[in-house]
């Protein structure tokens, strides 16, 4: 199939109100869930990677992704017959204060292609130029982030992690002025454009806009189309639907984030219009891994002050976001209790995952309160005592043996978990002591389910990735292939790379083991390592 061969089916521009007004400027648009807008032009256009995952579900050839006509397509300058380009309207609350009018600033949607597996899949390029909702900005993005999205976006398919893909990442062949950490330098950076795909990209700020406005009719006609397309099952549109529908959005958005505690992940900026209504990670921007274990830790230097969006707080935070869409679709169904109750479910649906996942990752087979509640409560506590790489603790604690003894370091810690830990100064007696024991527990308890160690290493290292997109390993490709004085290209190899490391981050792959490894000591204070904004 050629990208002219594409089929779409347009149903967001199709069912739901179109601004009416064209205008390509900085406005307020009312009672409108989009505006029709095409990408700005690049220049000098250049596909430097692709996933051939998603070329596959497209059904594309993956000839067709090294041709001008793609990347034409995919950086915005060619705009096929069936595409029906647009940018979405949404509000949302922004570090817990409500922004008004948002909407998408800098990606312009191409349209919904019915992908070969039958579903629908919006195409929606990041990067596109300006829109109504730009506000002063210029709509564009730079080569570092739409790297960062590219490869974290595939990264977190594989980790098992509810998200939008990738499809493509283009050069520009422009430059855009940005200032990386909002400290007066703006300099110029290559531009890029990312192609995302997701069934949907619906917020909870687009709910929350048309609420906020007392436009019940626009908020009913998204609430109704949103039932239809995404929750059919739930029953025709209606207060019942619409609250079955919170429920299960409540129910989705738990389970993300367990998935993302799960891994490390720390979105970075959690705001209401960067939480889709599908349950999926959208809008990667100051993400980053937990690398050394600290719940407090944020990669989003936005929010340094505060901490409101960091590791150990994204459960409470999404339940507050939660909060928000409630009172958005509150006039739609007009009772509180059944919100309340998604509420509350949400909280029960992510303890009660939480704790099934921490047991699966310590390879136990089920979740005892008795005493495994404080095993795992004390299992934190012990990963904050020195600092300690969560990937590789509990990737290596699956060879921690149980039916042998296993080969013990300074102060009793078992081998396989020195290399965890990032300054080996820091394991005083007090330190391993208390690490020791709460090893020994652990045996105990593993002794008590009767697993073999084999067994047991197998169910944990399905949970345990040993390769996560480390915060330095996506800055070393974007490094590489932004184009210099010395190399006018750039070299975008090591992002197929990685990107192929990714495919398969629960897997040994012996010759990649370099990428296993704690954050080498030149990362802890690098910009795009350690310390990341907003800026894009």
């Amino acid at each position: 199939m050629t990208l002219a061969d594409l089929e779409f089916d347009n149903r967001f521009t199709t069912a739901l109100p179109a601004d009416p007004s064209d205008v390509n400027r900085p406005r307020q648009v009312h009672a409108a869930a989009y505006t029709r807008i095409r990408p700005t032009p690049v220049s000098r256009p250049r596909s430097i990677a692709v996933s051939h995952e998603m070329l596959e579900l497209l059904g594309l050839d993956p000839a067709d992704a090294d041709t001008p006509e793609f990347a034409a397509v995919f950086s915005g300058n060619a705009v096929l017959d069936t595409m029906d380009p647009f940018a979405m309207n949404y509000a949302g609350h922004q570090f817990g204060n409500w922004a008004g009018q948002l909407g998408d600033g800098r990606a312009i949607g191409l349209g919904e292609v019915i992908a070969v597996d039958g579903t629908h899949q919006m195409l929606q390029l990041k990067g596109a130029g300006p829109t109504p909702y730009s506000r002063s900005a210029d709509g564009r993005a730079v080569l570092r982030s739409s790297v960062r999205e590219f490869l974290c976006s595939e990264a977190m398919h594989h980790l098992g992690v509810p998200t939008t893909r990738a499809l493509s990442l283009v050069l520009t062949g422009d430059q855009v002025v940005r200032d990386m950490l909002y400290d007066g330098r703006p300099a110029p950076e290559p531009g890029a454009v990312v192609c995302r795909v997701a069934p949907s990209f619906t917020r909870f700020g687009n709910f929350e806009l048309f609420a906020a406005r007392d436009d019940l009719d626009t908020l009913r006609t998204l609430a109704e189309f949103t039932l239809r397309t995404h929750f059919p099952d739930l029953g025709a549109p209606g207060p019942e639907a619409y609250a079955a529908m919170f429920a299960e959005i409540s129910r989705r958005t738990a389970l993300m984030i367990v998935d993302w505690m799960r891994v490390g992940f720390v979105h970075g900026v959690m705001n209401t219009d960067n939480m889709s209504i599908l349950g999926l990670t959208i809008d990667y921007g100051p993400y980053g891994w937990l690398e050394d274990y600290d719940p407090n830790w944020t990669p989003n230097t936005t929010d340094a002050g505060t901490r409101r969006y960091r590791y150990g707080q994204q459960p409470q935070v999404a339940q507050w976001n939660l909060v928000r869409l409630a009172e958005a679709l509150h006039p739609l169904i007009e009772d509180v209790e059944p919100l309340q109750a998604a509420i509350e479910d949400y909280a029960t649906t992510f303890n009660r995952t939480w704790q099934s996942t921490v047991a699966a990752k310590l390879g136990l087979e089920e979740f005892r309160p008795d005493t495994d509640e404080a095993l795992m409560a004390d299992l934190f506590g012990v990963l904050q005592l020195a600092e300690t790489d969560m990937t590789i603790f509990h990737r290596r604690l699956a060879d921690v043996t149980v039916d042998a003894e296993t080969p013990a370091g300074p102060g009793g810690i078992p081998e396989p978990l020195l290399d965890a830990y990032y300054r080996p100064e820091q394991l005083t007696a007090e330190v391993t002591a208390e690490v020791a024991e709460w090893i020994e527990r652990y045996r105990q308890r593993v002794r008590q389910e009767g697993t073999p160690d084999r067994q047991r290493r197998t169910r944990m290292n399905a949970v345990n990735p040993k390769y996560v997109l480390r915060n330095y390993m996506a800055q070393l490709a974007i490094d590489r292939a932004a184009p210099s004085d010395d190399d006018e290209d750039g070299d975008p190899t090591l992002i197929h790379e990685l990107l192929e490391l990714l495919r398969h981050p629960y897997d040994e792959q012996p010759d990649q083991e370099r990428w296993a490894a704690k954050r080498p000591d030149w990362a802890r204070d690098r910009v795009g390592c350690s310390q990341l904004s907003c800026s894009s």
